[in-house]
């Protein structure tokens, strides 16, 4: 059973405090293990990353068949029902189409001193995509990962994927044709990303990578920080869901464990203002359980870190919300625009009762690679701002020069920065060009 908190008890604040406490994302393992991984991936190259593949994924490889060929993926992708190729090509044209809207213009004006000033946007060069391999293939994530890439206008996209015994998910490499993946390499775990931060002689590196991985990705991604980007350390899937009692008990609880069954980490919370209803959910999330193919992840998740929040009015949810800040929030009232106007710490917000969260992950648009484990409070989602990068840029003829560059000659000088005031000076005195 959840755990139960009320709001207008006494213990409230303290058993809510050890709620918060009891984060589960950003936890990730095998450092030394990893870090030995992408050293010898930097010091031998194709030859570790053959000897892993092997020894993880039970594929021996020459370095020429670490690359899948254009063939390959095509006869894979060929394997896709039809249906499901069909919605993946819908579900690309929405993100597609909202991730557009994101694209952001140039800054270019001359202020009051007649200095030119302004930024402008440009896209990283190369981008990787580590996509999970086995049981957890998402092809979504691939269409959530590489289309604002392709939106932001990044020349290279990469993809590495794990392919145990050899075996290609055909709606993943489906999902790799429609978006128009680069190049796709059967490479895994902290290896793969290894190998996009440093490259080898069969991968070239690229500038940033984003995709989801296990614990061991989630490290190895820590550690070559710095070196390449990356999108986040994602920590197990989290929702939250703000109800009253007009909804129907069935939807919230399937909503509850929607991200209850990707893992038994993940979080699911209901803040409600009816104990009838919540009770109702409550044997709603049972019965449910017993149906789900994946009701054993699902239930310790649900018995391990779920909650039921009761309180007295839903005034006092948007601030649990912006303490939790959660990674999913479904907002099932009749005026959900009235709270959110109140919430400000949220990945993503599903808004009314015909909003659930599971839309958010395959169709509505906005991405749903979102901070997880209270990290909505300083960052987002995914977006065409992760593949771009600003340069700022300044413009000083004589004139301008003249009005700033005095109080910069008097700054550099009090900062003891002697060949900065020179600098300065020399123009500032009229020297002329020699």
């Amino acid at each position: 059973m959840a755990r139960r908190l009320n709001s207008a008890q006494p213990g409230f604040e303290a058993e809510f405090t050890a709620l918060l406490a009891e984060r589960r994302g950003g936890q990730v393992g095998n450092s030394v293990k990893v870090t030995k991984i992408i050293a010898d991936v930097r010091a031998r190259g194709d030859a570790a990353l053959l000897e892993y593949t092997a020894g993880f994924d039970g594929l021996d490889l020459s370095a020429a068949e670490l690359r899948l060929k254009p063939d390959e993926i095509a006869a894979a992708a060929a394997e896709c029902p039809t249906e499901t190729r069909a919605a993946l090509t819908f579900a690309a044209r929405r993100i597609k189409d909202f991730h557009q809207h994101q694209l952001p213009t140039d800054l270019d004006y001359t202020d009051t001193s007649g200095v030119r000033l302004g930024m402008r946007w440009n896209a990283l060069a190369a981008a990787g995509l580590y996509v999970p391999g086995g049981t957890a293939a998402y092809p979504s994530s691939v269409l959530m990962n590489a289309i604002p890439a392709k939106v932001a206008g990044v020349a290279r996209i990469v993809m590495t994927v794990p392919t145990p015994g050899g075996a290609l998910n055909p709606a993943v490499m489906a999902a790799a044709e429609i978006v128009g993946v680069d190049e796709i390499y059967r490479i895994g775990g902290a290896q793969a990303v290894a190998a996009l931060a440093y490259g080898s002689a069969t991968v070239e590196p690229v500038d940033k990578i984003v995709g989801p991985g296990n614990e061991w990705v989630a490290e190895a991604k820590r550690q070559v920080f710095g070196t390449v980007g990356i999108d986040m350390i994602a920590g197990p899937s989290e929702i939250l869901v703000v109800a009253d009692g007009a909804n129907n008990p069935e939807w919230i609880a399937a909503d509850l464990l929607s991200q209850a069954e990707h893992d038994s980490a993940a979080q699911a919370i209901l803040i409600c203002n009816d104990a009838d209803f919540a009770n109702t959910v409550a044997k709603a999330v049972e019965r449910i359980l017993e149906t789900l193919p994946r009701r054993d992840i699902a239930s310790d998740s649900w018995q391990q870190h779920g909650a039921i929040i009761l309180v007295g009015n839903l005034t006092e949810a948007p601030a649990l919300v912006d303490r939790i800040a959660p990674e999913h929030l479904e907002l099932a009232v009749a005026e959900p625009e009235v709270l959110f106007a109140r919430i400000a710490h949220a990945g993503a917000a599903f808004l009314g009762r015909h909003t659930p969260e599971a839309v958010g992950d395959y169709i509505a648009g906005p991405n749903h690679v979102l901070p997880t484990s209270g990290s909505a409070r300083f960052s987002s989602g995914l977006s065409v701002y992760d593949f771009l990068k600003r340069s700022s840029f300044a413009a000083c003829d004589a004139t301008g020069l003249a009005k700033i560059g005095p109080a910069a000659h008097t700054l550099a000088e009090a900062e003891g920065l002697n060949a900065h005031a020179l600098s300065l000076a020399l123009r500032l005195n009229g020297d002329g060009n020699k």
